[in-house]
């Protein structure tokens, strides 16, 4: 009999794969509370070590404690494997010693394989995850040769300081997670070109997805012959880095608390880190607490729309705001299909687009009422930590080491939600009936 028939009948692909990320945070957990962890010796407490293991598994990024003044090396080192483990998930990672140990991968691993990526399709499962790994490997090691010269150069560090700091900052950056052991994220780094642009290209190049990268180096950087997916990926990237870095500019040029004192340079390379930082990184150069709220607001747009599938990113995705927005088009149009680039797309596409806008805007606007019944803080902040929380971003305005043990439980489900993806745990969460292929009359009811 084999493996696939004795698997239970409730252990589908989706629901593996939302367990694994569970079980890496309550083995995370756990470590984080050993003594040993913290840099006073003494054990941390339950709700500090989950939230932060939550926040490293999820990429996220909020922190409750400094990261930097509270834990200590072997705490930064637990922080920074829950984070590779969470950037890239445990079946790229067991996929990966199945092929060191040359055990054969099945098709149960390859279907948790497919279902972590975003795959259609059941072939090239195993190529792929070989590129994502030396991917992973080549653009993170580029990352902490550059950001641990930098910053052992600037703060005097020995090599071994340099290149933990490196390493940190590079497999942070690249699986879009914000965690930093600065003390002080990259505040110190704002008029550096070179820390600056190195982190945002890990940012940018983990949250565009695997699939796009593989798609990129197999046809040479030809826009033609890319897909139609890496395509709109890219489009909207280029097109939302583009707005966010002229709208922050515009918006907070004269800020004194953010853009006013800088230099050009500092200004320029800000309001772009400021664009590309809430595309899920977290990492910030200037204080988010003293955005006026325009740019604020904008934060949260752009870090409710997020990175691309299959990345390490979170939020609905970039595909999906791209596809709503056509079928809206669409709409207005009087159009049947929704179509890009004179390419029709698939109905069920269109409606999953739609059910996870949906089932975000829900978590969202549920999870910020939650918090807003229990804390007296301003609206925005809170909207701004769960928008931060559900995109997996990691920025904050200040407010997430302030909250109640209810609200750090509030935003933990949140980031575990943005995660694995609102409706991978619906799906996860739900009987799976069907209609048992019938197929009713159809009636019009009045909408609009």
């Amino acid at each position: 009999m084999s493996s696939g028939t004795l698997r239970p009948k409730w252990a589908t692909p989706t629901r593996l794969v939302v367990l694994s990320f569970a079980l890496v945070i309550m083995i995370g957990t756990i470590l984080l509370m050993l003594p040993v962890s913290s840099k006073s010796g003494a054990s941390p407490r339950l709700i500090d070590a989950f939230f932060t293991a939550a926040s490293a598994v999820c990429v996220t990024g909020l922190a409750v404690v400094n990261t930097a003044e509270f834990w200590s090396t072997f705490g930064q080192a637990v922080i920074l494997a829950l984070i590779q483990i969470g950037g890239l998930g445990l079946m790229i990672f067991a996929t990966m010693h199945a092929l060191v140990t040359g055990r054969r991968i099945g098709l149960r691993e390859r279907m948790l394989l497919q279902e972590q990526t975003g795959q259609s399709r059941l072939s090239g499962l195993v190529s792929l995850a070989k590129r994502v790994i030396v991917a992973t490997l080549v653009f993170e090691l580029i990352g902490a040769v550059i950001l641990g010269t930098v910053i052992g150069r600037t703060r005097n560090l020995s090599f071994a300081e340099s290149f933990f700091q490196g390493v940190f900052h590079s497999v942070s950056a690249f699986c879009n997670a914000g965690f930093d052991i600065l003390g002080d994220n990259l505040m110190g780094f704002q008029s550096n070109a070179t820390v600056i642009l190195t982190v945002s290209l890990l940012i940018i190049f983990g949250g565009i997805g695997f699939h796009v990268l593989v798609d990129l180096y197999v046809n040479r950087f030809r826009w033609n012959s890319l897909s139609l997916h890496s395509r709109l990926a890219l489009r909207m990237s280029i097109i939302l880095l583009v707005v966010g870095t002229v709208a922050f500019g515009a918006l907070e040029w004269n800020n004194p608390g953010t853009l006013g004192p800088q230099g050009l340079k500092g200004k320029v390379l800000s309001a772009w880190f400021q664009s590309v930082t809430p595309r899920t990184a977290g990492f910030n150069s200037i204080l988010e607490e003293n955005l006026w709220a325009p740019a604020a607001f904008l934060t949260v747009i752009l870090m409710f729309i997020g990175a691309s599938p299959g990345g390490t990113g979170g939020g609905i995705k970039t595909t999906t705001f791209a596809v709503v927005a056509r079928m809206v088009r669409a709409s207005v149009e009087g159009g049947h299909d929704v179509t890009l680039e004179k390419r029709r797309l698939p109905q069920d596409v269109v409606s999953k687009a739609v059910a996870i806008l949906l089932l975000a805007l829900a978590l969202v606007v549920a999870s910020t009422m939650i918090v807003s019944g229990i804390e007296q803080k301003p609206f925005l902040d809170i909207l701004f930590e769960v928008t931060s929380a559900f995109g997996t971003v990691g920025l904050s305005r200040g407010l997430t080491p302030t909250l109640s043990e209810a609200s750090k439980l509030v935003l933990i489900c949140t980031m575990f939600t943005g995660r694995v993806g609102p409706l991978s745990l619906a799906i996860a969460l739900s009987r799976q009936r069907g209609n048992g292929g019938v197929r009713y009359p159809e009636e019009r009811v009045t909408v609009g």
